[in-house]
């Protein structure tokens, strides 16, 4: 992923998961461990659009809901892909085979997080590193593993990708259920949003 999408993934945790939208760039550069600059490179086009408010000592997500679909439309999840390959075994089966340095993502994040699948699925979507090849190495046919480079702050949001993470990745996501769980997961944001 790229710098400034670490920025849009930690304004939408706090705004969506933590009802937090209040910021400083000061702060928020220390947490990330990134630099102001690049924080206010990231704010730039999110100001622009009025999904964020600039004030002199800090800045406010004012419609998280802009900050998602934007980071959805710049988001690139091919570019993340470390490898795929094909696990002759059920999805279920993949993702309990997994070890414990990895963080689920896409429909396993979703079922995963809310114990409920909007449709089936049979891929898994993992960050992490190309250690999993030992457990998974890579084998011809349709694939239904895809491994994703884990980023160094991923880890700290837990073992599930976070809800705006999860949406992104799905957004971009080509497969046709992916859709039914866009939907059913921008409902629960929705209400998330609404408390």
């Amino acid at each position: 992923m790229k710098k400034i999408e670490l920025v849009f993934r930690e304004l939408l945790f706090q705004a969506i998961e933590k009802q937090n939208r209040r910021f400083t760039q000061l702060a928020l550069s220390r947490e990330l461990g990134l630099s102001t600059s690049m924080i206010s490179f990231a704010l730039k086009p999110l100001k622009k659009m009025n999904a964020v408010e600039v004030r002199q000592r800090g800045f406010s997500v004012i419609d998280p809901r802009k900050v998602l679909y934007h980071w959805a439309s710049v988001r690139n999840i091919e570019k993340d892909i470390l490898y795929k390959t094909r696990a002759e075994m059920p999805v279920i089966e993949i993702e309990k085979a997994m070890p414990d340095n990895i963080v689920y993502g896409a429909y396993s994040a979703y079922r995963l997080k809310f114990k409920d699948a909007p449709a089936d699925y049979s891929e898994a979507y993992i960050y992490g590193d190309e250690t999993l090849k030992i457990r998974f190495p890579e084998t011809k046919g349709p694939a239904n593993l895809f491994v994703l480079k884990k980023d160094h702050l991923m880890e700290r949001y837990g073992k599930l990708t976070t809800m705006a993470q999860t949406f992104v990745d799905l957004w971009n996501i080509k497969s046709w259920y992916a859709s039914e769980y866009l939907k059913a997961l921008e409902a629960r944001i929705n209400e998330r949003l609404l408390e």
